[in-house]
């Protein structure tokens, strides 16, 4: 892994079938080996959550259900099914856009690095020891113990940089 590996460029050209094909794959293994449930609403869940690599709230998962169910699921069962997720380490939350979007590296434990695009909504995970690192120096030398971190960088992408 290079100093700043970015693990997904969702303006990459890809098989993104294939992305979510993987990332349900992974899930069900990691799922499996933590001896934890991944029931089918946590599955949907986490596959609507990859349909993009832009975030996505839990209002947009709970509509997205609706239309392909006639039972409306209740907010509180989406709600447990992220949960679910985050706590699995198969999501993260985007805390500025309340939105989740889903970790391209959740074999290993980590805490989330994105740039975000204002423009397109696209989020990029990194996986940069170098600022992880500063956090927990910087921390330490005024004596705060971290206990997690989410860093969240907005701007615009390239793409839309030309747009612009």
């Amino acid at each position: 892994m290079t100093d700043a590996f970015i693990q997904i460029d969702p303006h990459h050209p890809h098989d993104h079938s294939q992305c979510v094909s993987e990332a349900l794959d992974a899930a069900e293994q990691l799922c499996a080996q933590a001896g934890v449930r991944f029931t089918v609403l946590r599955k949907r869940v986490l596959e609507l959550v990859w349909q993009s690599h832009k975030p996505l709230g839990a209002y947009d998962i709970l509509e997205a259900l609706a239309r392909e169910d006639d039972r409306r699921a209740a907010p509180p069962t989406v709600y447990r099914a992220l949960d679910f997720l985050l706590e699995q380490g198969l999501v993260h939350r985007i805390a500025s856009l309340n939105a989740f979007i889903g970790c391209a590296s959740p074999e290993h434990r980590h805490e989330g690095q994105f740039l975000i695009c204002r423009s397109c909504r696209i989020a990029i995970e990194l996986d940069q020891p170098a600022i992880r690192d500063a956090i927990g120096a910087s921390a330490a030398s005024v004596g705060f113990a971290v206990e997690g971190e989410t860093v969240e960088i907005t701007g615009l992408c390239a793409q839309c940089q030309v747009a612009a």
